[in-house]
C-alpha cells in the first residue's frame, strides 16, 4: 500500500491540486498531512479530487472549527488533534506536526513517525522506527514545494518535488 505525506500546505491551492495528483498518478489512495493547512479552503483540492485525508492540526491552523466544517464537507476526510496514532495496514502509525510535541518513548513505540513543521524533506531512522517529514508543501520557504510517497511494505520514501519557475520563489 503507498500513502501520501504533505505537511505544511499554507493555502498554496494551485501547489497542493497538483501534489496530489502527482501522488494519486504514483498510486496514492490516501495521504496524511502533518497540519499548518492554514485557511479552511486548503482542503477544497483533496475533495476535488476525492483523496481520502487523515490529518493533524499544526501551529498556523487558526480556525479550527471551520476546518473540521469543511473537512465533514467530504468523504474520507478526517482531522485530529496532534499528535494522533493510529494503525494502517498493519503499520503503528503517528502523525504529529512538530516532533518536539512528543516523547522519545512515544517515537519509539510507532514504526512509523511522520511530522512537518521544519519545511524540509527528511528521512531517517531511531531504532527501528521511520521518521518522514514530507517538506513542505507550499514552497514558500525553501523554493519549491513538496509531499512524500511512502509504500507501507518496502518502507520505500520518495520525495516529490514541484520544479520549474511557476513554483520557486
Amino acid at each position: 500500500m503507498r500513502i501520501g505525506l504533505i505537511s505544511d500546505t499554507h493555502d498554496r491551492l494551485p501547489a497542493i491540486a497538483e501534489l496530489i495528483k502527482r501522488m494519486q498518478a504514483g498510486g496514492v489512495g490516501m495521504v496524511l498531512h502533518c497540519g499548518d493547512y492554514c485557511a479552511p479552503f486548503s482542503l477544497g483540492p483533496f475533495h476535488d479530487i476525492q483523496m481520502t485525508l487523515m490529518g493533524v492540526f499544526g501551529r498556523n491552523d487558526g480556525d479550527p472549527q471551520g476546518l473540521r466544517a469543511f473537512a465533514a464537507q467530504g468523504i474520507g476526510t478526517e482531522l485530529f488533534e496532534s499528535p494522533h496514532s493510529f494503525d494502517i495496514a498493519g503499520n503503528q502509525v503517528l502523525v504529529v506536526h512538530d516532533l518536539v510535541d512528543v516523547s522519545p518513548s512515544s517515537i519509539e513505540r510507532h514504526g512509523i513517525v511522520v511530522h512537518g513543521h521544519t519545511h524540509q524533506p527528511e528521512m531517517k531512522t531511531r531504532g527501528d522506527t521511520l521518521l518522514i517529514n514530507p517538506g513542505e508543501a507550499c514552497g514558500w520557504l525553501n523554493g519549491a514545494p513538496t509531499a512524500a510517497i511512502l509504500d507501507l511494505e518496502s518502507r520505500d520514501v520518495e520525495i516529490v518535488r514541484l520544479e520549474g519557475k511557476e513554483w520557486t520563489y
